[in-house]
């Protein structure tokens, strides 16, 4: 089969692209993106170049825009270039010099993409970048999807090459008679992939000389196994986890009871940005007899391990906001959450509410203005029907209430400082209505 045929099959199999759109292809002037966009040109699909100036290869950097240029010239194909200052970006963002290149790059690429209304945008991986994925996933420690090496699609981006090895990219090229450049980079073994492609990669051609192709299939192989497994397992977080208002919780014993409990957490806890480490350490504190009250945290996530249950939620970003009310009125503590304070007259039509949301207090022991905040460390109040005062952490303890939502937990307090209100739990005794009372402080509490 043909280098031109193994790639319109690939695309075909995968259903990467289709004739009747438009694509990117990026276009360095090596070898891999020079037999890309030649290849698909051959086989009709409408293509447009794109090349990207980073700037850090001095002439070189220079030569390749040119050769970019004159290539899409000869052949009739259309090219936008894009220059970027990439060590001044690594330097802004504290990123390498590799990252920075990278997220210019696809940043880029989307932009244009939307512009020109792409469907797609072509990358130049073959085989053998497939198989050093898949390599060093292995080396870093990695899960079953880690060994599949490259997707042939993710997202917009488009790999139709992973089918070709690099010796037939280069008799490809040799046979049209087409030229290309060579990134003097690659040569060089300081980087991970690099030090596979020139040092690892060699030693094990030596014990198997068909080790790319192999090695590729197996990839394969995984690939549909991981299919089976990744059902499998999405169905296990189905059973042991649910969503309420703003929690995912998750069930420790039938977490535990399911056939691969770690891998089904894992696949729980990854969706908020937990590290594998950190996954690791949750799950082996599962196994320890003293395990309620430990926090985990993420970039956007914590974790809270509570009796049977492991909670997650979203990062408050607004922990220690605190609002004054200086008058009765509706005041917005937060996108889901207001206040709603009035006065009425205590007549015969009054009646105390007796939903939680909801608390009534004597108009005339309460001074304005009062604060809406989020409990602290000794806080405490009276509880209605009570006289002696409790902690507010203990009487929540009492409840049952998690540590998150102790942490979360509202009151609402006066002029003095004094508690007059666990909001939505229940008000302090001393600001009570009783039979003199004349006029009734209403404080409703609304949730979107």
């Amino acid at each position: 089969m043909s280098f031109i045929e193994k790639i319109h099959n690939f695309i075909r199999h995968n259903r990467l692209m289709d004739k009747k759109k438009k694509y990117l292809v990026a276009l360095s002037g090596g070898a891999d993106s020079v037999s890309l966009i030649l290849a698909l040109k051959e086989l009709g699909f409408d293509v447009d170049a794109v090349h990207c100036n980073f700037h850090l290869r001095g002439k070189e950097s220079e030569r390749d825009e040119q050769f970019c240029i004159s290539l899409c010239k000869k052949k009739g194909i259309e090219i936008h270039i894009v220059h970027f200052n990439t060590m001044e970006y690594a330097a802004l963002h504290k990123i390498s010099i590799e990252m920075a290149a990278r997220n210019l790059r696809y940043a880029y690429f989307e932009q244009l993409r939307n512009d020109i209304c792409a469907d797609g945008i072509c990358v130049g991986h073959h085989r053998e970048d497939s198989v050093e994925t898949l390599l060093i996933n292995l080396i870093r420690g990695t899960g079953i999807n880690g060994l599949t090496g490259i997707a042939p699609k993710n997202g917009f981006i488009l790999r139709p090459m992973l089918c070709v090895s690099r010796a037939d990219i280069e008799k490809y090229l040799n046979d049209k008679g087409q030229d290309f450049v060579t990134d003097s980079t690659n040569l060089i073994d300081d980087v991970t992939r690099n030090k596979i492609r020139l040092n690892l990669m060699p030693l094990i051609r030596s014990i198997n000389p068909s080790a790319d192709k192999d090695i590729a299939n197996t990839a394969n192989r995984i690939n549909e196994a991981a299919k089976v497994f990744n059902n499998a397992i999405e169905k296990a977080a189905d059973r042991v986890s649910t969503v309420m208002g703003g929690y995912t919780i998750i069930n420790i014993p039938s977490l535990l009871n399911e056939i691969s409990p770690e891998y089904t957490l894992y696949n729980i806890l990854s969706r908020f940005s937990f590290s594998p480490a950190t996954i690791e350490d949750i799950y082996n504190k599962l196994q320890s007899q003293v395990q309620s009250g430990k926090i985990f945290s993420s970039a956007t996530h914590r974790i809270l391990i509570d009796r049977n249950d492991i909670i997650v939620e979203p990062i408050d970003k607004g922990t220690d906001k605190r609002m004054t009310a200086p008058e009765c009125g509706t005041y917005v503590y937060s996108e889901t959450t207001k206040l709603r304070i009035k006065e009425t007259e205590i007549d015969g039509s009054f009646k105390i509410s007796r939903e939680k949301h909801v608390a009534s207090f004597d108009a005339t022991k309460v001074k304005f203005p009062i604060k809406i905040r989020k409990t602290a460390k000794g806080d405490w109040f009276v509880p209605f029907g009570m006289n002696g005062k409790k902690l507010i952490s203990d009487y929540l303890t009492d409840r049952k209430v998690s540590l998150f939502d102790k942490q979360r937990q509202l009151v609402i307090t006066d002029a003095d400082g004094n508690i007059i209100w666990i909001v939505g739990e229940r008000p302090d005794n001393r600001f009570k209505i009783e039979s003199g009372s004349a006029k009734a402080l209403v404080i409703e509490l609304v949730k979107n």
